[in-house]
């Protein structure tokens, strides 16, 4: 199998960010249809199913990453954009840090990708939980509709954080409170 330094990843790569330096297509970006990249719901990125391990190039194509209004995700630069599949949320919750206490609480979420983010108004914490399982899966809100699942360590923390309000576990972050669960 490929790996990162193949040379249809880097040829990708280049393509993304030369269109990213070229500047504003009158027409919209050129759409190339399916650039066969996945997301695994682990935070992990795969090119025609073989991992891409080096984080820059990751980096390189998450920067440029968008989620249209069906949910469809896309690469995309001012001169090209592409489909690509994800299997849950784009990026990966994998530490979290708090300072404050109370309303005053302040909850930063560092993502695999190491990009920090601050849950508040504007990066929402919300949980889904499976209708079957009955299994919570939280998140937090990173860019725009771009959200990260937050690890079940950090999710753990979440909760021994906890506050009771009006029967359901929460927590304070920017001065906004997050239901966590209900209390049966």
């Amino acid at each position: 199998m490929t790996k990162t330094g193949s040379t249809d990843a880097k040829e990708l790569a280049h393509t993304l960010q030369a269109g990213k330096i070229a500047g504003k297509n009158r027409g919209g970006p050129r759409d190339c249809g399916h650039f066969s990249i996945r997301i695994a719901r682990d935070g992990k990125w795969y090119y025609r199913g073989s991992l891409i391990e080096r984080k820059p190039l990751v980096k390189l194509f998450s920067s440029v990453l968008k989620r249209d209004g069906q949910g469809q995700c896309w690469l995309e630069t001012p001169m090209e954009k592409g489909r690509i599949d994800v299997d849950d949320a784009v990026f990966v919750a994998v530490e979290m840090a708090v300072s404050g206490a109370g309303r005053d609480q302040q909850l930063r979420f560092r993502t695999n990708l190491d990009r920090w983010v601050t849950a508040g108004a504007d990066q929402p914490i919300c949980v889904v939980t499976d209708l079957e399982t009955q299994e919570p899966s939280p998140y937090v809100r990173v860019h725009e509709n771009l959200d990260a699942l937050i690890v079940r360590s950090v999710f753990y923390e979440l909760v021994e954080l906890g506050v009771m309000q009006d029967q359901k576990l929460g927590v304070w972050s920017g001065g906004v409170y997050f239901v966590l669960g209900s209390v049966v």
